[in-house]
């Protein structure tokens, strides 16, 4: 056995589909866990239940549940539809959303590719999801569905530029786009986290990434390329089964690459708030995952909180607010960092 693992070990090409496992197996039980967790969430900010039955204990086998209905459910194609992008759109949603993990650090011990440009490449390969987005709009040659893709594509592509901007003012001051280095940054008490560096700049730099994030993955108040009450259900109105899963797992997988970049850059990702108290690679893993899901924690409570926003609405935030405010923060840690050198 020892001899096995060892050959393993030994070839390349094996530890790299391993190493890229590891995110997958984490994606599908985060996925079926958080929509569990926005049902709970959700009824009890409504003065409800929620699921109660499915597996027991407050009904946490309900999503495993519905999902085991979905992948059983027929593979229903529209006969006015165009069958290859239709069937392609959903694969290259969840591409981009998982091709994102390769440089998210999940711990001292575990990232899945270290490049040096790690940021920039998580910016670079999300763009995979508008160009599928798109596809599943287009071929579904429906109107709610186009204008759900259309939508989508608008608000992604605008807010990507106060992400990028937001995400720069802390580039420009550790100087790498290198996930670890700038996790090793901030190493240390919570003080040294970079959201209370540079005061109030950086802090209005993690506040504008959180805003713009909540419209990146499509969630509420931004969550109008989905629209129930004008597009039925957007640009996935025509998808079922299996299909439909993917591009939902697609949506969770993504609420959790947006929080755990802002959990990196902003409030130091692995690191322990304590110093040298309960740190390590085990522990680093620990704190990730605890502030990525304090994130996904507001993301939902947001959800069922706030009205959703018009399309004038949502683009005047984007364009006139968040991106000349994003502009101002660049500029203002760009002098700081002039002055302190």
């Amino acid at each position: 056995m020892k001899e096995f693992l060892i050959d393993i070990l030994q070839n390349e090409i094996l530890v790299y589909v391993l190493m890229a496992a590891v995110p997958l197996v984490w994606i599908i039980p985060f996925a079926l866990f958080a929509v569990w967790w926005e049902r709970k969430i959700s009824a009890h900010m409504q003065d409800r239940l929620g699921p109660m039955r499915t597996g027991g204990w407050h009904g946490w086998a309900q999503t495993i549940a519905d999902i085991l209905k979905l992948i059983q459910k027929e593979d229903i194609i529209p006969a006015a539809a165009d069958r290859k992008l239709f069937n392609l759109a959903p694969y290259v949603v969840f591409v981009g959303s998982f091709a994102a993990y390769a440089a998210i650090p999940f711990s001292a011990a575990y990232v899945g590719s270290e490049i040096n440009i790690g940021l920039f490449y998580i910016l670079a390969v999300s763009s995979f999801v508008v160009v599928g987005l798109l596809m599943a709009g287009w071929a579904s040659n429906n109107k709610w569905s186009l204008f759900g893709a259309m939508r989508a594509a608008a608000q992604i592509v605008s807010y990507e530029i106060p992400v990028a901007l937001s995400l720069l003012a802390v580039v420009m001051i550790v100087g790498t786009f290198d996930l670890q280095e700038i996790n090793r940054a901030q190493s240390g008490y919570f003080w040294n986290w970079f959201v209370f560096q540079k005061f109030p700049l950086l802090f209005v730099a993690a506040t504008i990434y959180f805003v713009a994030s909540l419209a990146e993955v499509n969630r509420t108040p931004f969550d109008i390329p989905e629209a129930e009450s004008e597009l039925v259900a957007g640009y996935h109105t025509e998808y079922g089964g299996m299909k439909f899963a993917l591009l939902f797992l697609a949506e969770y997988a993504n609420m959790f690459a947006v929080s755990a970049i802002a959990a990196t850059v902003f409030f130091g990702g692995w690191n322990s708030p304590f110093g040298d108290f309960m740190s390590g690679p085990v522990w680093g893993l620990f704190w990730f995952i605890s502030k990525g899901m304090a994130f996904i924690f507001v993301h939902m409570w947001l959800r069922w909180t706030l009205p959703r926003l018009r399309v004038d609405q949502l683009m005047y935030v984007g364009w006139k607010v968040l991106i000349p405010f994003s502009f101002v923060i660049v500029l203002g840690v760009g002098f700081w960092v002039m002055l302190a050198r």
